[in-house]
C-alpha cells in the first residue's frame, strides 16, 4: 500500500512522507484513534443521542473504528448547479445514485441537500449516516451573489433519520455573521435532537485576494474560521487544505487595520511546509479534541494524486479525513469508487505516520 501511495506522490514522496513536525509537536495535539469518542467526547455536554449518531458515523464503511472518516458530499447540484456539476456524469442527476457511491465507496457518511436524503431516506438512511446539509449558496439570482441561506430545518434533518447536519458560514464576508447566528442556533437543536453536526468553515471576501496572492486559503485565517466554528460546537470542521500563511499581515499593510495576529504564528507555530500549515489548522481545532476533515477540492487532470496527496498532508498533520465530492462524482462510477478507496488508503496505511 505504501509504494502505491508513494507512486501518486512522485517526485514529493520524501518531502511529505518523511517530513517532522517540530513548530506543533504532535505529543500536544489529540489524533484520531479507535478510543477517539470515548477519550473525548464522553466529556463534553453532547448527550447520549449525539454520541449515538457519532458512533455510526465512526463505525461505518472502511474506516470503520479507526477514528477516522472519509464522507461523500454532494451538494454541488445547488452550490454550482446541478448541470455545470453533473453533465460531465449525468446519472448523478438520480439522486439515489449518490446514495449508491457513498455505500459502494466504503464511506462513513453522505452529505448531501434536503432533496437528495429525504428522497431515499427509507431505502438508505440506516444503512449509511446522513448528514442534511441545511444551507446553501444558490446560484440562480443575477447577478450571482455569494450567501448561504437555510434551505432546511433541523427537524427536517431529523425527520427522515439524518444521523448528522452540515452547514457553511462564509467567514469574512458581511453576511457571516448572521450565518453565524442561524448555524449556531442550528447546532444547539441538533445536539438536543440527537444529530452531530459538521462545519464547512470557509472564507468569503473579494479583499482576501491581494496583489494577486489568494489568502482565502492562509493558514491563519482559516485556523481563525476553524476556531470560530469549534466555538458554536461543531463536532467536526471541514476546511480546504492551506496553501500560503500571512494573510493577517498582508491585509494590515499600509494604514489598513485588520484583525488581531502574531508574530509567533509565522515565525514559531508554522513553517511553510502543508503538513505544518495544516498542523495549525489542526491546533485551531482546540489541539485535534475536534477533528478536522479536508475538502478534497474540484476534480482535475490529477484527480487521484491530488486526492492522495491531500489525505497525505491531512493524515500527518493530525487531520481526521477527508470529504472529497467532485473528484469522485464526476466520473463513472466504478472509477469513483476506486478514487474513494485510494484516499482511504492513506488512512488505513500504518507506514503514514502522524508527522
Amino acid at each position: 500500500m505504501i509504494e502505491t501511495i508513494r507512486q501518486y506522490l512522485g517526485e514529493e514522496a520524501d518531502y511529505l512522507l518523511n517530513h517532522k513536525a517540530e513548530s506543533i509537536p504532535q505529543s500536544t495535539i489529540t489524533t484520531p484513534s479507535p478510543t477517539y469518542l470515548d477519550d473525548v467526547f464522553t466529556y463534553t455536554n453532547r448527550n447520549n443521542q449525539v454520541l449515538r449518531s457519532l458512533q455510526s458515523l465512526y463505525g461505518t464503511g472502511r474506516l470503520a473504528n479507526t477514528g477516522y472518516v472519509s464522507i461523500l458530499p454532494v451538494d454541488q447540484g445547488i452550490e454550482h448547479s446541478a448541470g455545470a456539476s453533473f453533465a460531465k456524469n449525468p446519472i448523478y442527476f438520480d439522486a439515489e445514485n449518490i446514495v449508491k457511491l457513498a455505500i459502494e465507496g466504503g464511506c462513513n457518511g453522505v452529505a448531501s441537500t434536503l432533496g437528495v436524503l429525504a428522497l431515499t431516506s427509507r431505502k438508505y438512511a440506516h444503512k449509511i449516516p446522513y448528514i442534511v446539509k441545511v444551507n446553501h449558496n444558490e446560484m440562480l439570482s443575477y447577478p450571482n451573489k455569494y450567501d448561504q441561506v437555510m434551505f432546511a430545518s433541523v427537524k427536517q434533518a431529523w425527520n427522515l433519520g439524518a444521523a448528522g447536519i452540515g452547514a457553511t458560514i462564509y467567514f469574512g464576508s458581511p453576511e457571516s455573521t448572521r450565518q453565524l447566528q442561524e448555524v449556531s442556533e442550528a447546532f444547539a437543536l441538533a445536539h438536543e435532537l440527537g444529530m452531530f453536526t459538521i462545519l464547512w468553515c470557509y472564507l468569503r471576501n473579494e479583499a482576501f485576494i491581494k496583489d494577486g496572492v489568494d489568502y482565502h486559503t492562509a493558514a491563519d485565517l482559516t485556523g481563525q474560521a476553524n476556531h470560530l466554528g469549534v466555538t458554536i460546537e461543531a463536532d467536526i470542521i471541514k476546511q480546504k487544505l492551506p496553501t500560503v500563511n500571512g494573510g493577517y499581515t498582508a491585509l494590515n499593510m499600509g494604514e489598513s487595520s485588520y484583525g488581531k495576529t502574531d508574530k509567533r504564528i509565522y515565525s514559531e507555530l508554522t513553517t511553510d511546509h502543508p503538513i505544518d500549515l495544516t498542523r495549525y489548522q489542526v491546533a485551531n481545532c482546540y489541539m485535534g479534541k475536534i477533528g478536522l476533515i479536508s475538502s478534497g477540492g474540484a476534480s482535475g487532470a490529477n484527480d487521484f494524486a491530488e486526492a492522495v496527496k491531500t489525505a497525505v498532508i491531512n493524515k500527518r498533520a493530525g487531520g481526521m479525513g477527508l470529504i472529497s465530492g467532485r473528484k469522485a462524482f464526476q466520473r463513472p462510477m466504478d472509477e469513483g469508487v476506486k478514487l474513494l478507496n485510494a484516499i482511504q488508503d492513506v488512512y488505513l496505511c500504518e507506514d503514514v505516520t502522524l508527522a
